[in-house]
């Protein structure tokens, strides 16, 4: 009997939904994504890096309701953008402090700066996916690190797209 699958997913939720929204132009379905995350990669831990700002509190409810582990950074002003919360040391940190607990990781992100933790992963054997939601807006260090665990979400539209309401 096979033993079961232990696997968990690192998601960069920003990175994520400007990915599918600005960069592909559709709205991903957060409940879809966390389902196919189970069925495609037995993904039974699937943390959620984000930006905590208070007014949101409706939008990690119904994250939670999908099933993801929400990891809170508290976000700061940025002229830009109205603000920031950079995730990616807090990613990295967790994907280590779990890496007993797991058989594989997903990453899920296009930013280079999870290169090493992609490399890291691969080199012992412990990365199943780097899941990026756009080839175009893919960093070449993240693509060089996951080599043929390269996958993109930007092929997923009718698997992972918000559908059209019809009424």
């Amino acid at each position: 009997m096979k033993p079961k699958e232990n696997n968990f997913a690192f998601i960069d939720s920003q990175n994520v939904y400007k990915g599918t929204r600005r960069d592909l132009g559709w709205e991903l379905d957060w409940y879809r994504f966390r389902a196919y995350l189970l069925h495609k990669y037995r993904i039974t831990k699937a943390y959620l890096f984000i930006g905590f700002m208070p007014e949101h509190n409706d939008i990690y409810d119904e994250l939670q309701q999908a099933g993801f582990i929400l990891k809170f950074k508290p976000v700061l002003p940025n002229g830009k953008d109205g603000v920031k919360g950079n995730i990616d040391a807090d990613l990295v940190l967790q994907a280590m402090i779990d890496y007993p607990n797991y058989n594989k990781a997903v990453i899920i992100s296009s930013d280079g700066d999870f290169y090493s933790l992609a490399r890291h992963l691969y080199d012992n054997k412990k990365l199943l996916a780097v899941l990026s939601p756009h080839r175009n807006t893919c960093s070449s260090l993240l693509r060089k690190s996951a080599k043929e665990k390269m996958q993109y979400m930007s092929v997923l539209y009718d698997k992972l797209a918000k559908r059209k309401s019809t009424a």
